[in-house]
């Protein structure tokens, strides 16, 4: 099966918006999306990135902070504690950096793409990482969490995102 380059949506593009679907059973077609959405993510030098991002409405993600690659399915988090405050950019928000409050540590139940079962515990950025990637499983983005500052800061950025989805549709 040839290999399909999988495209970024931005914000404006509705399947962000919208919770993922949970996977059933894992199939070929997983795998292969999975390896797809991390070449993805490394092609844009990205250290997660989630199945929505590139219009795949499942609850599929990919984490590499450095210390090695996760591929997981049906991701939830199951435990949190602590907290921290991190900037945090999105691929799908490209040029938009907003202060997020997260939890400092957090456990994560999931499968992993050959159907077994995980529980990752995750701390400071790796847990950043993680809640990051799930709220997109949500339809949730770094702009909900802006302040009423950062929204007035970032405004003009945002609008010229929804512009562009808005016109590249039309073509």
């Amino acid at each position: 099966m040839p290999e399909i380059k999988l495209k970024i949506k931005v914000l404006g593009d509705s399947v962000l918006r919208k919770k993922a679907k949970l996977v059933g059973r894992i199939t070929d077609e997983h795998r292969r999306v999975l390896s797809q959405m991390a070449k993805a993510m490394y092609d844009h030098s990205g250290i997660g990135l989630a199945a929505p991002q590139v219009g795949q409405s499942l609850q599929l993600i990919v984490v590499d902070i450095g210390e090695g690659l996760y591929k997981l399915v049906n991701p939830k988090i199951v435990k949190s504690r602590g907290c921290q405050s991190i900037s945090e950019g999105c691929l799908s928000v490209p040029g938009v950096c907003v202060k997020v409050k997260r939890a400092k540590q957090v456990w994560v139940q999931a499968q992993d793409e050959n159907s077994r079962f995980l529980e990752i515990a995750a701390k400071d950025l790796f847990a950043c990482v993680l809640q990051h990637e799930i709220d997109h499983l949500k339809g949730k983005l770094i702009v909900d969490y802006a302040s009423f500052l950062d929204k007035l800061r970032i405004k003009r950025k945002l609008a010229l995102l929804r512009d562009k989805t808005k016109a590249a549709k039309l073509l």
